[in-house]
């Protein structure tokens, strides 16, 4: 074999692009890392943050004079600003309930997103003529008792809210919202992790309950808490689903596990239906 000899400049050359292609083969094979990594883990997107009002109504003339709020103004200043997600529901029963109540449900990329939609949609002249009863609404003629508004970040293993999938009239379908407190946070942060690592969520979505959101409360009333909003055709079909939830050896098992033992000190569920334009 011929030797080959080089004169220093040559050697000075070929050692530095030996460097060189030394450095893009090192950052070739950290960029397939962390996407293998990323990827395979499934947390590559996002976590919203979701707003979650809660309207509380004393008669009918509120419900109306909220809902027409809800339809006519609100709802299409936010589809006008970008959002496409909106839900709003009514609760099951309102009509015979003395606190008569509407949830809307928004998602926003960040808390700095809400706070930018805000003052554009107050900016927003066909919002304004919208809603101008609404908002200059006399004192002793409130469209609504109260309000509140609870803010959540979209868990790491459903980072963002999804339509529903169901394909039935809306009049029949049912909503679940639960609400999960717990004793102290870090029994809280135990519950949230039994539902990503743990895999409670791939077990609701393996059996087929259409999961809107899942969320840890990160401002609101009642903390530490996390709450949920699952979905189905008819109450029949929530009845089955939970029932079949119950009996999944999955779930026993996962519910036997000694570490999520006592991680939920008391549920709250509404059940919701919801509004023709709600998106979700």
């Amino acid at each position: 074999m011929k030797k080959i000899i080089l004169s220093e400049g040559q050697t000075d050359l070929y050692l530095q692009k030996c460097k060189e292609m030394k450095k893009l083969f090192q950052f070739f094979v950290l960029s397939i890392s962390f996407f293998c990594v990323f990827a395979g883990k499934g947390v590559t997107q996002q976590r919203e943050y979701i707003e979650l009002s809660v309207y509380h109504a004393g008669d009918t003339t509120q419900l109306r004079q909220l809902n027409n709020f809800l339809q006519n103004a609100y709802v299409p200043a936010l589809h006008k600003s970008g959002i496409d997600r909106v839900g709003v529901f009514t609760v099951i029963g309102n009509d015979t309930a003395a606190d008569k109540k509407f949830y809307v449900v928004v998602p926003y990329s960040s808390l700095k997103q809400k706070e930018t939609i805000n003052k554009k949609i107050e900016k927003d002249v066909a919002y304004q003529n919208a809603a101008g009863d609404f908002i200059s609404a006399p004192h002793d003629k409130a469209p609504y008792k109260r309000f509140e508004r609870i803010f959540l970040k979209a868990f790491e293993f459903m980072p963002k809210i999804e339509k529903s999938g169901l394909t039935g009239s809306k009049g029949n379908r049912v909503y679940e919202l639960r609400s999960y407190e717990s004793a102290t946070e870090k029994i809280f942060k135990n519950k949230v992790r039994m539902f990503n690592q743990g895999g409670e969520i791939a077990l609701f979505q393996r059996l087929g309950f259409n999961a809107i959101f899942y969320g840890e409360v990160i401002f609101g009333s009642k903390m530490p808490n996390l709450m949920y909003m699952t979905s189905f055709e008819n109450k029949a079909a929530r009845d089955e689903h939970w029932k079949t939830f119950g009996n999944d050896p999955e779930w026993k098992k996962l519910s036997s596990l000694p570490e999520y033992q006592n991680n939920v000190s008391k549920i709250e569920i509404v059940y919701l239906t919801p509004a023709d334009y709600s998106d979700l």
